[in-house]
């Protein structure tokens, strides 16, 4: 029984929008409401995302394969699979794949990106 009145359903990647950004690397969006962002993302190797920061969101990547480097202000960090790092609003940042495979991540931000990116040039 639904007592909350929510609507279930079921999330995959064959039924999600699904976009095409940086050097063509895939995003399926997941989840898109105003106050929460959840998408699955997919580098190829040697593809990189532009230097830039969120006023107001907060994001959380977890990656489900391979390794990707984050260059974040003034540090970088590498994380593998099934682990994930936070970066807080305003922190300047972008994420790499500089492996030789391809690089599958969720990346979750609260609340939504979505007119929230300054590019960082």
């Amino acid at each position: 029984m639904n007592m909350n009145n929510y609507a279930y359903n079921m999330i995959n990647k064959e039924n999600s929008k699904t976009y095409k950004w940086g050097d063509n690397c895939d995003s399926w969006v997941m989840v898109d409401h105003p106050n929460l962002s959840v998408k699955m993302e997919s580098m190829p190797s040697g593809t990189k995302e532009k230097m830039h920061f969120h006023a107001m969101a907060q994001q959380f990547f977890f990656i489900l394969k391979g390794r990707a480097t984050f260059y974040l202000d003034d540090k970088i960090e590498s994380v593998s699979k099934n682990q994930g790092i936070l970066i807080d609003p305003k922190t300047v940042h972008y994420i790499a794949n500089e492996s030789g495979k391809e690089l599958d991540f969720l990346v979750i931000s609260q609340p939504s990106t979505t007119d929230d990116r300054t590019t960082v040039t």
